[in-house]
């Protein structure tokens, strides 16, 4: 392969690999007031690297043994790396208006476009030393992102917990991943790590095997925020950026599902039922307490963060069943929470900025009691929420209710009833905490009766991601069919 068909290739990645080091050397040339326009530039990077995956075509492209078999370009990759970018995207519009007047704008860009490469390396990495070389570039970056409110003690703490549990759980993954290379005899390519487990299944069932297993397992736990590794989630969503929280929930948290299903799915499926029972174990318990902890949230951020949790335990079943039908629902689950739980954080942030500009001594701006009468003072904020916190809980016409049902239907016809027990009597659960919001913003009066208008890139950046929710769950064959041509490539 050339160099040029190289380039062609990861067209994308190029792409935003010059928007980083351009916004952050035209950055130096510039005064605060000139830096808004280096928001701008970093979405117009994004849109761009999107349309060329678009316009490529996500259903049949097939392309491996990139680099020394170290990266692949086929639909799960692009449906991943879609998904990453326009979260990004989305995030970067919500913070043109956020830090329109901060000194560091060209920083924080150029970290959510590294931060972003890092995600779609992971998202075509077919080796565990390039998939761990990416997971460290998309973490480096949003370590700092979490703590970019220099001045906020919360941001700070924040990032401190994230930098502090991220930092041990790459450390207990690549602890596992090294004995997974020293048990088959130094290979690190997964399509090969599979080949060998299936022909040597004792290997991994050894006592050595198990601690691998353990140490992966506990790894992914880590940076999915399954219960019990859970704890430093809604610390570091309540304490970031609010923006910046939500590039952490719907991007960089997925990144860590698209890892695990290339490496528990293949490279261990010579001990699928061992994986099984952990993993359902995992699930009942993260599900469970996700949803009773975030009954009690007074923080919207936080109730948001522990939502978040309970929504890694249902996507978690995917490595319960271990079945096409549950990977395509669990691939067609993390799209649709990304965009969800971006809009949901993005509405929250909005109302936040509003919030400070009418008082600049508003303190706990995300607290339930600051969303009462929101209906009446601003109907579309209210209304985004309303329909963004349904789409979490399942309800009809809406991404969260199309993956649901999907994700719950492969797992009963996999025989799993009590799961799927579960899964229902949570789901049922977590709407009243959603409804509970609800409530706030149409029955209870207002504190003011102010208007409040919310800034032009906040609107644009919720209405992307609603296009999002309403279109998988108002159209969602054409979602559904590329889940599917992306769970595929799996094999299983």
């Amino acid at each position: 392969m050339t160099y040029m068909e190289l380039a062609s290739q990861f067209a994308p990645e190029l792409i935003l690999t010059i928007g980083a080091l351009a916004i952050m050397m035209i950055g130096l040339f510039l005064a605060t007031s000139q830096k808004k326009v280096l928001g701008y530039l970093a979405a117009i990077f994004l849109a761009v690297a999107s349309l060329v995956i678009v316009c490529r075509g996500v259903y049949v492209i097939q392309m491996e043994g990139i680099l020394a078999d170290s990266l692949t370009i086929d639909p799960m990759s692009q449906f991943f790396k879609l998904t990453f970018l326009v979260v990004s995207l989305i995030v970067v519009i919500a913070s043109i208006k956020e830090y329109d007047n901060h000194s560091n704008q060209d920083e924080y860009y150029t970290l959510i476009l590294l931060g972003t490469i890092g995600m779609m390396v992971v998202a075509s990495a077919i080796d565990i030393v390039t998939m761990f070389i990416g997971f460290e570039l998309a973490s480096l970056s949003t370590y700092a992102l979490a703590g970019f409110n220099k001045k906020d003690p919360n941001s700070l703490e924040a990032a401190v917990k994230y930098f502090i549990i991220g930092a041990l759980s790459s450390t207990l993954l690549l602890f596992g991943l090294s004995y997974i290379y020293g048990m088959s005899g130094g290979l690190t390519n997964i399509g090969e790590l599979a080949d060998f487990f299936s022909a040597n299944p004792a290997v991994l069932q050894s006592p050595l095997g198990i601690i691998a297993l353990m140490l992966i397992v506990a790894g992914f736990g880590f940076k999915m925020a399954l219960v019990p590794f859970h704890m430093w989630a809604p610390d570091t969503y309540q304490g970031a950026p609010t923006v910046i929280s939500a590039l952490l929930a719907a991007g960089s948290k997925k990144m860590a599902f698209v890892a695990a299903f290339r490496i528990i799915l293949i490279a261990m499926i010579a001990i699928k039922v061992d994986i099984a029972m952990v993993f359902m174990i995992l699930a009942i318990i993260t599900m469970t307490l996700g949803n009773v902890v975030a009954l009690s949230q007074k923080s919207i951020k936080r109730m948001l963060a522990y939502s978040s949790v309970a929504q890694a335990g249902y996507i978690s079943m995917v490595f319960v069943v271990m079945s096409p039908e549950a990977l395509t629902a669990g691939i067609l689950y993390v799209m649709s929470h990304a965009f969800m739980k971006t809009g949901a954080f993005i509405a929250v942030a909005a109302l936040g900025y509003m919030l400070l500009k009418e008082n600049s001594n508003a303190k706990d701006v995300d607290h339930l009691d600051n969303f009462a009468g929101l209906g009446k003072r601003s109907p579309f904020l209210a209304f985004s929420i309303m329909i963004f916190l349904f789409a979490l809980a399942g309800i009809p016409l809406t991404a969260g209710f199309v993956s649901k049902f999907l994700l719950f239907l492969s797992v009963l016809e996999g025989g799993f009833l009590l799961l799927v027990v579960f899964a229902i009597l949570n789901s049922a659960l977590s709407l009243y905490y959603y409804a509970r919001v609800v409530k706030y913003m149409y029955v209870l009066p207002p504190s003011s009766d102010e208007k409040l208008n919310i800034p032009g890139a906040y609107a644009v950046a919720i209405v992307l991601a609603l296009i999002g929710v309403l279109a998988i769950g108002i159209y969602s064959e054409p979602f559904i069919i590329w889940a599917e041509s992306a769970a595929n490539v799996l094999g299983l």
